[in-house]
This record gives structure tokens, sequence and C-alpha cells, in this order.
């Protein structure tokens, strides 16, 4: 078994690692933790991509290390492009079985209006997905 945790830049997810340990530990999942850099058009960024990858690369790597801590070891990917095609197209190329996904900590407003990327895996993936909420956000 396979599991790709999408980890979210520019966010300190402990909670979602703490998830995934558990099941990598009960399955003996293989586990990636990925996180997409979100520049469509590097030419049309604001700047460099480097610091969008370095921030989803630190994500990535928060998770990765929380999950090694508890034993259980991951790879980490950043990324190019729009988070919700990236992490498809990562869980088809290394035929994962989950995807791992925080919740949304935006206002419902917010959410509707800009979207959500766990929203939007479960609706496009032919995978299943499970999306963790944070402990002290409510459902």
């Amino acid at each position: 078994m396979r599991i790709v945790v999408a980890a979210k830049p520019e966010a300190d997810q402990p909670w979602l690692a703490d998830a995934v340990i558990g099941l990598a530990k009960q399955t003996g999942a293989a586990v990636s933790v990925v996180a997409a850099d979100g520049v469509e058009l590097e030419r049309l960024a604001s700047v460099p991509r480097t610091v969008f990858s370095d921030s989803a690369y630190a994500a990535a790597t928060s998770i990765a290390r929380r999950l090694a801590e508890a034993g259980v070891e991951a790879t980490v990917s950043v990324l190019p492009g729009r988070p919700v095609p990236a992490i498809l197209d990562f869980t088809k190329q290394h035929n994962a079985d989950l995807i791992v996904a925080g919740s949304s900590t935006r206002p419902r407003v917010a959410e509707r209006l800009l979207g959500s990327v766990p929203l939007d895996l479960i609706k496009q993936s032919a995978k299943p997905v499970l999306v963790i909420t944070h402990p002290g956000h409510p459902a």
C-alpha cells in the first residue's frame, strides 16, 4: 500500500502527520509526502519559483520529519504547478492507494470563493481521499 500525504505550503500540520503515522503503522504502507508550489506559469509569477518551492519543501519536510520521529519513513517531493492536478498526477504515477490531506482552515466564505484543495481532490480523484480535520477546527 502507498499513501500520498498532501502537505500545504506555509502551513504546519503536525496533526496531519500524526494521523498518517497511525495509518502507516497499521497498514505497513509506504508514504510519500508531497507539496505543490502552486506556480502555473513561472514567467507570470511575481517572484521566482524557488520562493514557492522552498515553502512547499519546508511544509513537506516538516511532516516527513515528524513521521520519521515516529519510525515511519517517507519520501518528500515538491511538485510544480497547481496542487490538485499535481497531486493527482503524482498519485497516478506512483500507483498510490490513498491520498491524505488536511482540511482547510479558511473561513467557509473564503473556501467557497477560493476553492478547497481537499474538496477538489475528493471530487476529482479516482483513489480514496481521507481528509483529516484540525483538532481545534470545527468540522
